[in-house]
């Protein structure tokens, strides 16, 4: 199923707590999993009938990667959009959905290393719950 080792450093059982997640959050509609870094990235999953080759699966998210990795040079700023206990505040940071024309990213970071969901068509509650998993998950 993987390709190991991982160039991020994760273990598999690591990579299966993702891949997991993600399914059991999104099901069928979930498309990929990517876990990144600010300079690897590994791909965990990719639904059978989307690319013919690994190969062409990895240049695709290899691209999408490049642009989130933007996430982790914002994290002060959505730090700073977070004031604790203010009335003005909107709360911290949670997870990025990015809307496109045949489909959706999900962007959850944590400190050191974010995960890519791709998906099709999907409910926004699925979303937060899939974010949920996948922050618990990074956290452990």
């Amino acid at each position: 199923m993987y390709d190991v080792p991982f160039d991020t450093g994760i273990d598999t059982q690591f990579a299966d707590s993702i891949v997991t997640a993600a399914r059991t959050s999104i099901g069928d509609t979930l498309r990929s999993v990517v876990y990144f870094t600010p300079s690897e990235m590994d791909l965990l999953y990719v639904r059978s009938d989307l690319y013919e080759t690994r190969e062409t699966a990895l240049e695709v998210k290899a691209r999408l990667v490049e642009f989130e990795r933007v996430g982790f040079a914002e994290a002060p700023v959505r730090t700073a959009l977070a004031v604790p206990a203010a009335d003005e505040s909107i709360g911290p940071y949670e997870f990025t959905v990015r809307v496109h024309g045949e489909g959706f990213v999900v962007r959850v970071l944590g400190p050191d290393a974010g995960v890519l969901l791709t998906t099709d068509g999907i409910d926004v509650d699925d979303f937060e719950e899939a974010a949920v998993a996948i922050t618990a998950v990074l956290e452990d």
